[in-house]
């Protein structure tokens, strides 16, 4: 298009609103160095949501890799480059502790399983207590009370009692306190000690219920995984006869100590999916980018008590209060629930598949199982007591 400009009649001069050549090419390099920009970082986006799903290979599911336990080691470097390459890991090329942080209520049983499994993996065992409930009432010590019973562990467990100094009405407020205590409470009292954690060390965050597989510590130990790794577990309630239909269920969740306190993801910002520490723009491309998923990592077991009274300890202390009702806490209704894998709560949509004769269980209960008739209940909720220990006494008092 071109503009005639005139004064008095007479054409003075014509202009162009096309611009001019050396313009033009520049914008074309611009636009097309503005597409491949856009193209390469889509290819990258992809390519890295692709590299963040990783699944346990059956050798370690299966309990294939035993540590030969040496003088630094658990691993040769050479089997822990094969093992972390397999997994789609860069090795992280130096020695590192594994610390496992679990709050404690009643589950004694739970503990026991947990230190039998995980000992031989785990650097520390993290543990912290408190004589209050989630819902803010008094409770017994119950591990201090047994601390004999794990006598054989006491070198490996990290203990403290934690009183809660949060005064809200909301029970997640206290949830939340108490697991971030495992940090903040536990891991300044160890500096100066041979319990000490340094930069690279690893942190896992679990309930008591949520057990990884062995091999999964040592994936944790050599190999070089982002700092919000979820470890994607199966899904049991009762015990390991019932097995909810779904997705698998998304904790424990580890990450890396940062050196100190401020520089280290807080156990339940990562749980949560919260922001870490950092300024808020680059701490949100931090919580996107350094993310991953690790899938078949171990078990979770919601609700597998011993006794009905233990069950009823959890509902009357646990942060889901609208739950806690008359009705779900009756023996008689518990007990047909747990028998026939019906939801606890009531819930519509919660199904649970019932497993026949399943060994995808820790090895210690098989073993435990086997030998002396111990967690049975943990296999088979079948009979009419539904595996709970104490049914003849709680049917009599209701």
């Amino acid at each position: 298009m071109r503009i005639r400009v005139e004064y008095a009649g007479q054409r003075q001069h014509t202009c162009s609103m096309i611009p001019p050549r050396w313009l033009r090419r520049q914008l074309t390099t611009a636009a097309t160095i503005g597409v491949c920009v856009l193209l390469c970082a889509i290819i990258i986006v992809r390519r890295h949501d692709k590299s963040r799903n990783h699944y346990l290979s059956p050798e370690l599911m299966n309990h294939a890799i035993k540590p030969t336990l040496g003088q630094d080691s658990l691993l040769t470097r050479q089997e822990s480059t094969r093992l972390c390459r397999q997994h789609g890991f860069p090795t992280y090329g130096k020695a590192r502790k594994v610390y496992d942080l679990v709050l404690f209520s009643t589950e004694l049983d739970w503990l026991e399983i947990r230190l039998n499994t995980l000992a031989s993996y785990v650097d520390y065992f993290v543990v912290i207590e408190s004589p209050t409930t989630f819902t803010n009432k008094p409770k017994p010590l119950i591990l201090q009370q047994n601390w004999n019973r794990f006598e054989k562990y006491h070198e490996k467990m990290i203990y403290m009692v934690v009183q809660d100094p949060v005064v809200s009405t909301r029970h997640w407020d206290h949830e939340d306190f108490f697991r971030n205590a495992l940090l903040q409470e536990v891991f300044p009292s160890l500096v100066g000690t041979h319990k000490e954690a340094h930069k690279g060390d690893v942190l896992l965050t679990s309930d008591m219920d949520e057990i990884i597989r062995p091999g999964v510590a040592l994936l944790l130990r050599y190999c070089d995984f982002p700092s919000r790794l979820t470890l994607r577990t199966h899904f049991y309630y009762y015990s390991f006869q019932w097995y909810h239909h779904g997705e698998q269920w998304a904790h424990p969740d580890a990450t890396i100590f940062g050196g100190t306190i401020a520089n280290t993801l807080a156990p339940n910002d990562l749980r949560q999916g919260l922001l870490g520490p950092g300024l808020l723009p680059f701490a949100a491309l931090s919580r996107w980018w350094n993310r991953a998923t690790l899938w078949n990592a171990g078990w979770h077991c919601s609700s597998c008590f011993a006794t009905i009274e233990e069950m009823r300890t959890k509902m009357q202390s646990f942060s889901h209060q609208p739950w806690n009702t008359a009705g779900n806490r009756d023996s008689r209704v518990m007990m047909s629930r747990v028998r026939n894998g019906l939801d606890l709560f009531g819930r519509e949509g919660e199904i649970y598949d019932r497993f026949e004769h399943n060994e995808d269980v820790p090895e210690y209960i098989l073993r435990q199982n086997g030998e002396s008739g111990k967690f049975k209940y943990l296999l088979n909720r079948d009979g009419e007591d539904a595996g709970f220990e104490d049914w003849n006494v709680t049917s009599n008092a209701d």
